[in-house]
């Protein structure tokens, strides 16, 4: 059985779309592949919650209790090493990693960003594309390196600016898109493993 870990910072609505494709798509049964953990660095974000009533084990590993990114990272993987990964999924991970955290999961870790990258890496990138006059936004699935948000792209998903659109009536819809790809990326790179 292929594991997958989920991290997470946040409310983990990307992560839950995942579970369910998997549970939905069979991906135990056709792609030998099941969400073995989720893991966040905050205590209390909301998505834990979700994996747990869903029956997916969780762990946390608070940043905050690290001095500095190496000792994060190494403990961090500690726990992700603990389910023996085939895929390490960034669902709204708000953390950059450090190069040997990258090195360690080099080929199995994937990330989404809310852009149409290569445009707008980093934050801020919904108000960023209404500042530049653009005409679509959207979403990307690609895989992590050490250069933030430039991985090769798997998937990508594109939503019109809307006149009168805000960075919230726009992430709104680049989220739902968002939901839609990740999990169709996840499981092509599944079937390809």
């Amino acid at each position: 059985m292929k594991h997958i870990v989920i991290l997470i910072s946040g409310t983990g609505s990307n992560m839950a779309a995942i579970l369910q494709a998997a549970e939905r798509e069979r991906w135990g049964e056709r792609l030998g592949a099941r969400v073995a953990a989720v893991v966040s660095n905050r205590p209390g974000a909301e998505g834990l919650k979700q994996a747990a009533r869903a029956g997916v084990p969780t762990a946390v590993v608070d940043h905050k209790a690290f001095d500095g990114r190496e000792a994060f990272d190494a403990a961090l993987m500690q726990a992700i090493d603990a389910h023996a990964p085939a895929l390490v999924v960034l669902a709204g991970f708000m953390r950059i990693l450090t190069p040997g955290f990258v090195a360690h999961y080099a080929g199995r870790l994937v990330n989404i960003h809310p852009s149409l990258l290569p445009a707008f890496p980093g934050l801020n990138t919904h108000q960023r594309a209404i500042d530049e006059g653009c005409k679509l936004a959207g979403a990307t699935v690609h895989r992590v390196t050490t250069e933030l948000d430039h991985g090769a792209i798997l998937a990508q998903a594109a939503v019109p600016v809307l006149p009168g659109d805000t960075a919230d009536t726009l992430a709104a819809r680049v989220l739902s898109q968002e939901h839609l790809i990740y999990p169709r990326a996840i499981a092509r790179l599944l079937a390809a493993s």
